[in-house]
């Protein structure tokens, strides 16, 4: 065994990799075998050279500042981390469940209502709630699929089982960097390829296009697709161009497209207007359409409300899919799960405190040491509270943003998120680390095999977010074990 792993201590919490006596576990033996006998020098230059590839591909992500916009090179850990097959098969068929009762709640309430009729979900907390759009009522998308796409962030507790820590279901991203890791890791740890069965991630560009192609509302043999993306600036950018340039479809602003008198959404090109089919936005929906939502809004296309009502264009994700992205709506997706399916959830959700509700309120504020506190419908990391690790002040400071807007705030128990061997200033050590899938969701159910594995770069953190100083590694299911 080289230097590097010399002290790595996989007892501490649940490690992905290595079992609590420092042997490797069964999906991931080959890989630590070969990563162990590697030279120091070479396992240094290998990691080089997947910042090298990094650089040439463009691969970036933005950072917003008070300052100004940051772009960085996306962080990138070279060891994998692996997943037997079998596990895997069974948390797809869970977060395939979970989005479609999702899919069907937001049908529901934007419809008949039956949910809130029936009393499993409080009314206001649904139709109070800053992503719930009355604009959208009486409209229901083909299939009854309002998120498309969806990201739900999982993580592994001390006892090795995944839980769902959230739903993504407005503007999921991170796809892309799922795909590039695995290039990423094609080039620098090339023999790994040649011994392992991992599952492919490479087809989700396809997978996404007939996906988006099912929405379509014309019987046509190839749909014209536009990804609306809000220019060159966004944090997420190079992922809109990267899908629209591996699907075929069309990267437009707002102000590529407009809306003709029939209600129907065209293409601005050089050859005229060109009908189109179905918008993957990549915006807001409180941008994406001026004389429904923010007048202001230079980023939306007039009129594409009055299109996606009429059934002339698709959007994906739907106006209005947000409301179910809401963490204290979260909390009832098991109930929605029953209700609707009329199954029990095949994947836990995070036990879940309501501090709109006086009794778990009162559990958090004296226990604020323990819990993790997070706003309804922030992301991206900002605006947690993790109890533990935070200073009385900062405790002080939520407890008096609680007590004054209990609806806006749940809490979770600190969960001791597993680890994985993560490549760090020439040393090998243990990090926290969570994993993004993506589930599809049109006339068919898909889920990514595996998804975005982000990683807690800094010791000791549970902030796994890039905009937070997070990082990210390749993600093997692995077959045959």
């Amino acid at each position: 065994m080289n230097n590097t792993w010399q002290g790595y201590n996989s007892s501490l919490f649940y490690d992905e990799l290595l079992t609590s006596s420092g042997n490797p576990r069964t999906a991931a033996r080959g890989m630590i075998n070969f990563l162990q006998r590697l030279p120091e020098e070479e396992i240094n230059e290998r990691r080089s050279a997947a910042e090298l590839a990094i650089r040439d591909m463009g691969i970036s992500f933005t950072v917003y500042t008070e300052g100004g916009n940051i772009d960085r090179n996306w962080p990138f850990d070279i060891i994998p981390r692996t997943i037997t097959a079998k596990e895997w098969s069974k948390i797809s068929l869970g977060l395939q469940q979970r989005t479609r009762a999702l899919n069907c709640f937001i049908d529901d309430i934007y419809n008949k209502q039956s949910i809130l009729a029936d009393q499993l979900i409080p009314a206001d907390i649904v139709l109070e709630s800053t992503n719930y759009k009355p604009q959208c009522r009486g409209v229901s998308p083909r299939y009854g699929a309002w998120a498309h796409i969806c990201g739900s962030d999982l993580v592994r507790n001390s006892n090795g089982k995944f839980y769902v820590l959230e739903d993504n279901l407005r503007v999921p991203s991170g796809v892309s960097y799922m795909l590039e890791n695995r290039e990423i890791t094609k080039r620098v740890l090339p023999e790994l390829f040649e011994n392992y069965s991992i599952q492919p991630v490479d087809d989700y560009p396809s997978k996404l296009y007939q996906t988006l192609a099912s929405l379509s509302p014309r019987e046509t043999r190839k749909p014209c697709i536009a990804v609306l993306t809000p220019g060159i600036y966004n944090s997420a950018y190079f992922e809109h161009a990267f899908l629209a340039q591996s699907m075929g479809a069309e990267l437009v602003e707002g102000s590529d497209l407009h809306t003709g008198d029939d209600d129907c959404v065209y293409m601005r090109t050089v050859d005229g207007p060109v009908k189109v089919d179905v918008v993957y936005r990549r915006i807001d929906e409180d941008f994406i359409d001026p004389e429904v939502f923010r007048q202001e809004s230079m980023l939306g296309v007039p009129g594409i409300m009055r299109a996606w009502k009429a059934g002339n264009v698709a959007i994906a994700n739907a106006p209005g899919s947000g409301v179910a992205d809401d963490k204290v709506i979260y909390a009832y997706v098991p109930d929605m799960i029953r209700y609707y399916l009329k199954q029990e959830p095949l994947v836990d959700s995070v036990k879940t405190y309501l501090c709109m509700i006086e009794k778990d309120r009162e559990y958090v504020l004296s226990n604020l040491d323990k819990l993790v506190v997070k706003p309804a419908n922030e992301s991206g990391g900002y605006g947690i509270m993790v109890g533990p690790h935070a200073s009385a002040q900062t405790r002080r400071e939520f407890a008096a943003l609680i007590e004054n807007n209990p609806r806006n705030y749940i809490a979770q128990p600190t969960l001791s998120l597993s680890t994985a061997p993560t490549y760090i200033d020439h040393t090998v050590a243990p990090r926290h680390l969570d994993l993004r899938p993506f589930i599809l969701q049109g006339k068919d159910t898909w889920v990514t095999p595996g998804g975005l594995t982000r990683v807690a770069m800094t010791k000791g953190s549970l902030v796994v977010n890039s905009s937070q100083g997070g990082g990210s590694k390749d993600t093997w299911i692995v077959e045959g074990n």
